[in-house]
């Protein structure tokens, strides 16, 4: 070590070296190799980070309980890790979204973990409601500063926020040695709002939002603009939108012009709120809502009078969240994609995506192509995309590439 810092310290394998010196913010357990200062060291502490021959490689929050044991916000030397650096990390992910969403910033998300260098932490804004989600331990013991900062910048803009909801009812918080739970964040001088829903707008559809109890944060963002892509496709076309949770896909068809659009969830409550939407938007008059398996319901479709669509969305959640699954997870999506293909008639159209991480681009394609030659059918593609740029992609972090999403008319 060739200069005195005033943070305990960790030694890497040269493995864990590499990672890092190639921009990935992660430590695992197996590649420490020893602990200098152990006795000052507590779970969510700041730590240096050293190479096995002294070298500063960075400072991140370490945690003894994770596998990730250390997540690393800076490579520089010289940063204070104080108030006005996390202001100047909020401000600055702020200004990209007013960059790359302009008058969509509205409901975007705000703060996109590792991409904007906030480790495991999450905030999805839905008009006047910044909702949280917190999975690391070092910012969980940070938002009491973190989450009025962010607040405090954004009013300063002229942004009206009501309140903060923590959304941290996921089992992985546990990994980190944290408790599940959710609720609004006590902001000093701020009533705490009344109701757990609100409202948003995309793409010219109102939405109602219900942050309390709605999949993930309340409303998935990260598909809006390809909600625009799919929509463009719709007039005209009797589309059946499966996994349709708030309705967003088949809203979008069914305001472009479809002549008809089919919004099939699993979910009851899914259903109902997407009933909701379509007569908020005055488009009920088009749609029709089933509450149905998809895995079940295509092959059913196949025999059923009347089920004549030629445009098929397939959304579905994520099949897999670790490797392990993945061929699992394969199975089940060229299930959902082959009865997809067989139910179109030559010259209809697909849209199809996994937002799995582990379902990485190339199985996806594999799949893809193995389900049409299983189908009998070709697929001219028209679109290759991704998540909307308030989910940016670091190229050093592959975790953060984790939505395909494709248009095919199927030939």
């Amino acid at each position: 070590m060739k200069t005195e810092r005033k943070y305990p310290g960790v030694q890497i394998t040269k493995k864990g070296e590499i990672s890092l010196r190639g921009g990935h913010p992660w430590v695992y357990d197996a590649e420490i190799t020893g602990i200098l200062g152990e006795e000052r060291l507590h779970d969510g502490d700041l730590v240096d980070v050293f190479s096995s021959k002294g070298r500063y490689l960075g400072t991140g929050f370490y945690n003894h309980h994770s596998k990730i044991r250390v997540r690393v916000i800076s490579n520089n030397a010289n940063d204070t890790f104080d108030q006005a650096f996390f202001a100047r990390r909020l401000r600055y992910a702020w200004e990209y979204r007013k960059t790359v969403m302009g008058e969509d910033k509205d409901c975007c998300r705000l703060i996109f973990g590792e991409a904007d260098q906030f480790p495991g932490l999450t905030v999805d804004r839905f008009h006047d409601i910044l909702v949280t989600q917190t999975l690391s331990l070092g910012i969980e013991q940070r938002k009491e500063m973190l989450f009025p900062l962010l607040y405090q910048i954004l009013r300063e803009d002229g942004e009206n926020i009501r309140g903060i909801y923590e959304r941290n009812d996921v089992a992985i918080r546990r990994l980190e040695g944290l408790e599940e739970g959710k609720g609004f964040f006590p902001l000093e001088g701020v009533p705490q709002p009344e109701s757990t829903c609100t409202e948003i707008v995309e793409n010219g559809i109102r939405y109602a939002v219900d942050f309390e109890n709605g999949q993930k944060t309340g409303f998935f963002l990260d598909q809006k603009y390809n909600r625009q892509a799919a929509a463009r496709l719709a007039p005209g076309r009797r589309v059946l939108d499966c996994f349709t949770h708030t309705g967003s896909f088949a809203l979008n068809a069914a305001k472009a012009g479809a002549q008809h659009v089919c919004a099939v969830d699993v979910s009851a409550d899914a259903v109902e709120m997407a009933r909701h939407n379509a007569e908020q938007n005055g488009l009920a008059g088009t749609m029709s809502f089933r509450q149905a398996n998809v895995f079940d319901l295509l092959p059913q479709l196949m025999e059923e009078p009347g089920a004549d669509f030629d445009y098929i969305i397939l959304d579905p959640p994520a099949f897999t969240k670790s490797r392990q699954t993945v061929d699992h997870a394969i199975r089940g999506y060229k299930e959902i994609n082959l009865r997809a293909m067989k139910l179109l008639p030559r010259g209809g159209y697909l849209a199809t995506c996994s937002c799995s991480h582990f379902m990485t681009d190339k199985l996806f394609r594999n799949m893809l192509r193995s389900a049409a030659m299983d189908a009998g059918v070709s697929l001219r593609q028209i679109e290759a995309r991704q998540q909307a740029p308030d989910h940016p992609i670091l190229w050093n972090v592959p975790e953060t590439d984790y939505l395909k999403f494709y248009l095919f008319q199927v030939v």
